[in-house]
């Protein structure tokens, strides 16, 4: 019939689109904006007090992301192929999937350590000596640990102004790790959506009614 519509040849290509965009730009763009924010924040913090341990500026986190960021963009410039038919392509996605998973593992753990900071932050009693912060979870015990926070005129910017930037890289990194679960589960979808359970648990129903006929 005349009327009839042929099925495009594209239409492989159309599997791969979310949201109106080709995959994986969105994830891309989001990693790219956490991972910059991230890093900018953990530069700035360590700059502003060189005392401050590594796990409290987490730029690295923020630099992987970055990195997994940059791989999905080139991701999106390589033409799409059915079935990974070139190795770029294959080796491509396979590294973003894998650095995804990673930085997603990253991003918690500098979660965690920012959130154990705050909590300890949340309950020190800080005083000023010799441009330097003196604070201590105790002041009781004499034997309470001693931290020592240098270049800081004012104890104030420990206990409000740092308080408020872990508040904020837990947002961030919390966020960055969930578009990296985000991007690795459309990946895994996208690859492994087809599963034949239900094939064989109806060949397996079939054979054992014919077992019980016969």
């Amino acid at each position: 019939m005349a009327g009839r519509r042929e099925p495009k040849a594209g239409g492989a290509e159309e599997v791969h689109a979310c949201c109106g965009c080709r995959f994986p730009l969105l994830p891309a763009l989001l990693q790219l904006a956490l991972g910059a924010s991230v890093a900018v924040l953990g530069f700035l913090a360590a700059a502003r007090s060189a005392s401050l341990p590594a796990r409290d500026t987490p730029h690295w986190a923020g630099i992987l992301v970055c990195v997994v960021a940059v791989l999905g963009l080139v991701m999106l410039c390589i033409s799409y192929q059915p079935d990974e038919k070139t190795c770029v392509q294959f080796a491509i996605k396979v590294a973003y999937f894998l650095l995804s998973a990673l930085s997603m593992i990253v991003c918690i753990l500098a979660v965690a350590f920012a959130a154990y900071s705050y909590s300890q932050i949340s309950q020190f009693s800080c005083e000023t000596a010799l441009e330097t912060c003196q604070c201590k979870l105790d002041t009781v015990d004499p034997l309470s640990r001693t931290f020592i926070y240098e270049d800081i005129s004012d104890c104030t910017e420990i206990t409000r102004t740092f308080s408020l930037y872990l508040l904020i890289q837990i947002v961030l990194n919390l966020l960055a790790a969930i578009v990296g679960f985000a991007a690795c589960f459309v990946m895994w979808k996208d690859r492994y959506q087809v599963f034949y359970v239900g094939i064989w648990l109806q060949s397996l129903t079939a054979g054992v009614q014919q077992q019980q006929k016969v």
